[in-house]
């Protein structure tokens, strides 16, 4: 399994809530998590497939960025 982090917009509790319900459903993530705390709002993911590249559209979908780091 690989851990790839990125830099992101996702800000707030608000954001969170629309961007899980779209990592949730990738099956091919199998844990996330976005530090809130730290400046950057990194989002770190576990996956087994997914490149980095599949993971920024991902997001995408729920309407944020994700430069990976």
């Amino acid at each position: 399994m690989k851990t790839l982090k990125f830099k992101s917009n996702i800000n707030c509790t608000g954001c969170l809530s629309k961007v899980s319900p779209v990592l949730n459903e990738e099956q091919s993530i199998k844990k996330w998590d976005v530090d809130l705390k730290h400046d950057d709002r990194i989002l770190t993911v576990e996956t087994d497939s997914l490149s980095s590249n599949e993971i920024k559209q991902t997001v995408q979908k729920a309407g944020f960025i994700a430069d990976e780091i």
